[in-house]
């Protein structure tokens, strides 16, 4: 029997039949306005990412994808390009397109849903890169012919040319097939570099949990990469999905120094919209008056350079 892996606390995210029909009760009944949208960059800088390997950056692709630049490496989130969803259409489209990317190194996988693990765009990345993924994953590589794979449990911990790269908890859950429902973990990475000391966390899928203390026990963190939509309706998303104001909970909570947010915008995967997660982000933001140079907003395509 393979095995089923767990969240903390044994929480689960199970619905019910009853549940789904509710929910599409719901979305029949609160129309959203579709027609405004997250903004592309207005200065994409692709030439100097391409040719970058000395200074580090942080870019935006869209939802979950970022292309992240430390010590020299190009390293790849979640890479998804796909311009469908089910049966939804992407909303926006990537800040980069896939031929314009560098030579990828290093690719994580936060989890094997479709829009975090998508096998159509990996496969035109430019480069060999190694692929890290949660445990149970890698026969899903394996079979396709990538022979760069490690497979990580919560708290492991890798080198790849001196960057320390380690998998963390998140509270969340994954399927790709009727009978696959959490045959492989989830999480999320962070990355650690040196010479001068920086951490960029990617915190992947998660619903707010106490993770977030063990987390900020065990790392010093300076950049957080963290999700704030896809969260209504609440009653049925919480326990996987964190909303704007439980995620500035958890950035204070792990004592990061940097808000960057993301999973947003690109697709429609559930009620709540990129612009309304983007003002319920900024007035829980001032709410708390929280310094604004503790935030960054990308655009998408849009590059922070570290």
């Amino acid at each position: 029997m393979k095995k089923r892996y767990q969240n903390y606390d044994n929480v689960t995210s199970t619905k019910t039949f009853s549940d789904m029909l509710r929910w599409q009760r719901e979305r029949r009944t609160n129309k959203k306005d579709l027609t405004i949208q997250i903004p592309q960059s207005e200065k994409k800088e692709i030439l100097k990412l391409q040719q970058n390997r000395t200074d580090r950056s942080i870019t935006w692709v869209g939802h979950s994808t970022f292309l992240i630049q430390l010590e020299g490496l190009n390293i790849l989130t979640d890479p998804v390009w796909a311009n469908r969803m089910g049966i939804q259409k992407r909303l926006t489209e990537p800040g980069i397109p896939i031929e314009q990317l560098p030579e990828i190194d290093i690719v994580v996988i936060s989890h094997g849903h479709y829009d975090h693990l998508d096998f159509g765009s990996i496969k035109k990345l430019k480069g060999s890169p190694s692929f890290y993924v949660p445990i149970g994953l890698k026969t899903l590589f394996t079979r396709r012919g990538y022979s760069k794979v490690v497979e990580a449990n919560w708290w492991d911990s890798f080198t790849y040319k001196g960057l320390q790269i380690s998998f963390v908890p998140a509270q969340h859950w994954t399927k790709r097939s009727l009978t696959d429902t959490n045959r492989s973990h989830w999480g999320g990475w962070i990355f650690e570099a040196h010479n001068p000391k920086q951490s960029v966390y990617f915190v992947g899928d998660t619903g707010y949990f106490r993770g977030f203390h063990d987390i900020a026990h065990r790392f010093d963190l300076d950049i957080v990469l963290m999700p704030i939509g896809a969260y209504e309706p609440e009653w049925f998303m919480k326990v996987s999905h964190i909303n704007p104001e439980d995620a500035i909970k958890a950035f204070l909570e792990l004592k990061g120094r940097l808000f960057i947010p993301m999973h947003y915008g690109a697709f429609r995967l559930a009620d709540d919209t990129g612009p309304e997660a983007l003002e319920r982000m900024y007035k829980e933001w001032d709410r708390l008056q929280l310094s604004d140079e503790m935030l960054k907003v990308l655009a998408i395509g849009e590059t922070f350079w570290i």
